[in-house]
């Protein structure tokens, strides 16, 4: 082994002085992130799961102590969040799409992934205010419509980035081979290219939908909230988020029990769905493997 000079060996302890302070840095920020995080999830369960009860599921919002649950608050949040969905991932998809196969490095391709980017880090409220002016002001009046459009517009962006990124992760020999084959692009997209990157595609509209889930700020904009059973679109329609904070800002321990509870729901459900995601993505590698 060659013999290190003073200088040499004076580097290649700072360097492993440096990597060992900057391994523990990240170990103690990791760590940190990870009580948090637990500290939030024990006082999330130890107090929503005080409220739980089968109430929660089949009595809708009342007045305090009348034992009123939250059935309306997830029947409309099931249902703004499902069209939300129905709405913003087929539209996210497609932009995708077209950001990685089709418009690539043109120029309109570069305005719409800035727009995106925009979509993407605009605050949720604003999409709220925007939808309020386009969906509610002109019709006279607060509608679930309004808020599973307002729901999609914050989808749309996760999913055109998530889609954008994972189809370019599918090997160029992919298009080349399906291209040498006779198919056309529009093909070697539909049977080849989303194929492939299905997994990705799914986990992020799974991840859009869990983002949504949690929404309030653009809801109080649109669908507004409603205490009483309400499946009409047309008409003000009652969520979670909302019920959470209204509930929880209340001077009533009842409701403030349900607002932890609501809360509660809501972080399994994403947790759900996360979980949802990772197992599909494994059942499709172990079918293809």
């Amino acid at each position: 082994m060659k013999t290190l000079t003073p200088r040499a060996k004076a580097r290649y302890f700072r360097r492993q002085a440096t990597d060992l302070i900057m391994g523990g840095l990240c170990v103690f920020a990791a760590v940190i992130g990870i009580v948090l995080l637990g500290l939030i999830l024990w006082m999330l369960f130890s107090r929503g799961l005080g409220g739980l009860s089968l109430d929660v599921f089949t009595k809708p919002m009342a007045s305090s102590g009348a034992g009123g649950g939250l059935a309306n608050a997830i029947v409309g949040s099931l249902i703004q969040v499902g069209i939300g969905s129905a709405i913003g991932a087929p539209l996210g998809m497609m932009v995708g799409v077209y950001l990685s196969e089709v418009g690539k490095t043109s120029r309109f391709a570069s305005v719409v992934r800035f727009v995106n980017d925009i979509l993407l880090s605009a605050p949720s409220v604003l999409v709220g205010l925007f939808v309020y002016q386009i969906a509610v002001s002109p019709f006279g009046g607060f509608s679930g419509i309004a808020g599973a459009i307002a729901l999609a517009l914050l989808a749309m962006p996760v999913v055109a980035r998530t889609t954008e990124d994972i189809l370019r992760l599918v090997p160029q020999a992919y298009r080349d081979g399906a291209i040498a084959l006779g198919s056309r692009e529009n093909e070697v997209v539909r049977k080849v290219i989303l194929p492939a990157a299905f997994g990705g595609i799914l986990t992020g509209i799974l991840l859009a939908v869990a983002r949504i889930a949690g929404e309030t700020a653009p809801l109080i904009f649109t669908s507004l909230g409603n205490s009483n059973w309400s499946t009409d679109l047309t008409k003000p329609m009652a969520s979670l988020p909302i019920a959470i904070y209204r509930y929880a800002g209340s001077p009533y321990e009842d409701w403030k029990a349900l607002a932890w509870t609501g809360a509660l729901l809501i972080t399994v459900g994403v947790l759900a769905l996360n979980i949802a995601s990772r197992l599909s993505l494994a059942a499709i590698k172990r079918g293809r493997g």
